[in-house]
């Protein structure tokens, strides 16, 4: 294991940047006037259950609503109903939340209120094929998507025009009602429309935009859903559609301001915090030995930043698996392994990165930790730490190091942290 002082600043760091984006004080600054008519709650993402229940607590006045989080542990709500999907890949359970949400909305009138809370992981959640589109096909886009290194933002363009919710729909649904959504962005640049693929917040993207995507990354996509793409029955409601006017949008969470947050906390314990972006993107293995390039002119050169010092960092990487086989993992644990080759032999470097809702992939950790012995543990383990490398299998190799970071659901989602110590 990495020096446990190391370990516990690090892991101190990201309890920070996570309670920055708690969102009962941000909704809190945000909340609308009471409506004359119906208070509806719809909401989706992994912090669904944690913003309902922060609403709750904070509208002292009727209200009822449907949100969908997914499996696991969720606050207590007594108004509103905390539905349970699967993410990443799609379930049929999402299937009928994405019904239950468009039924909340249907029927309401002009002095009604909607709130929408919603959050990164929405798309997954809230599967809602449009037109003759089957669940198999959203299944197919699904896996496609996910399998070919595109970036969150392009994948939900794909998405929302594929979709009978997402792109806006679900607040065009609700018309003549006024919607007012609360936003935790787990995208780069904190675009509300990009977030779940923007339910209740419609953007400019086209779908020539769409199709655009769909060449630049080779997808494969089933017969059927290219011919829905090319048809005019796929465009989303425009930004201009008057159904939206009477609408408001808070983004009330974001990576920078978790960042922030670290970097004040690192200062209170005397050692200088450095941001280098809240939207770093890319393969996940390439950013991992461009962070490991940074540490190391640090640690050797004192340079470009002096020690004692914290990189702090966020954004969303991707991992392209292609047509091959994958082991077990997430970005946040591919980075770190390829940081840690990377970092090999080198003293005085610690890392810690791990997805902010608390689950990097499909197992139960947010991240890892590394510093330069991590490959001779991995090795001492029997684990070939290049071969996890290539095989995508980089939680493996971080559990025989015994270097799992495993904070459990945070509850909120601001995307991917990282933490460099150098000393």
């Amino acid at each position: 294991m990495i020096d446990s002082d190391a370990r516990a600043l690090l892991a101190g760091l990201f309890d920070a940047a996570v309670a920055a984006a708690d969102p009962y004080d941000a909704i809190r600054a945000h909340l609308p006037e009471k409506p004359k008519g119906r208070t509806v709650v719809v909401g989706a993402g992994k912090a669904a259950g944690q913003m309902a229940a922060a609403f709750e607590a904070l509208w002292d006045a009727p209200l009822e609503g449907v949100v969908v989080d997914r499996y696991g542990p969720v606050p207590r709500t007594e108004r509103i109903r905390v539905l349970q999907a699967a993410h990443p890949n799609p379930d049929q359970a999402g299937i009928a939340a994405a019904r239950s949400l468009l039924a909340a909305v249907d029927g309401l009138s002009a002095d009604d209120l909607v709130v929408a809370l919603i959050s990164g992981g929405g798309s997954s959640l809230l599967p809602c094929p449009a037109g003759e589109l089957s669940f198999e096909d959203e299944l197919a886009v699904n896996a496609a998507l996910l399998h070919s290194g595109a970036p969150i933002a392009a994948m939900n363009v794909v998405r929302k025009h594929l979709s009978a919710i997402k792109g806006g729909r679900l607040a065009r649904a609700a018309a003549p009602a006024r919607v007012v959504s609360f936003i935790i962005s787990d995208v780069a640049g904190d675009d509300p429309a990009m977030v779940a693929s923007g339910p209740t917040v419609p953007g400019k993207e086209t779908v020539e935009d769409a199709l655009a995507i769909v060449d630049e990354f080779k997808l494969a996509l089933p017969e059927r859903v290219a011919l829905h793409l090319r048809s005019r029955a796929a465009a989303a409601p425009s930004p201009d559609d008057p159904a939206f006017r009477r609408n408001a949008v808070h983004v009330i969470a974001s990576a920078g301001v978790s960042l922030d947050a670290a970097a004040v906390s690192a200062r209170t314990l005397g050692i200088e915090p450095m941001i280098l972006s809240d939207a770093i993107e890319g393969e996940a293995r390439d950013i991992g030995r461009m962070h490991a390039a940074i540490a190391r002119e640090t640690a050797l050169r004192n340079r470009p930043f002096q020690k004692p010092v914290v990189i702090l960092s966020g954004g969303e990487t991707t991992v392209t698996i292609g047509n091959g086989s994958a082991g077990k993992g997430g970005r946040n644990t591919e980075l770190l392994l390829a940081l840690a080759h990377d970092i090999e032999g080198v003293a005085g470097i610690d890392v810690l990165a791990a997805d902010t809702d608390g689950i990097d992939g499909s197992e139960d950790n947010a991240g890892a930790f590394a510093d330069g012995k991590s490959l001779s543990r991995m090795r001492a383990a029997g684990v070939d730490p290049k071969a996890a490398l290539i095989g995508h299998d980089a939680w493996s190799a971080f559990h025989a190091s015994g270097d799992l970071f495993v904070p459990g659901p945070t509850g909120t989602n601001v995307n991917d942290f990282r933490a460099m110590l150098v000393r």
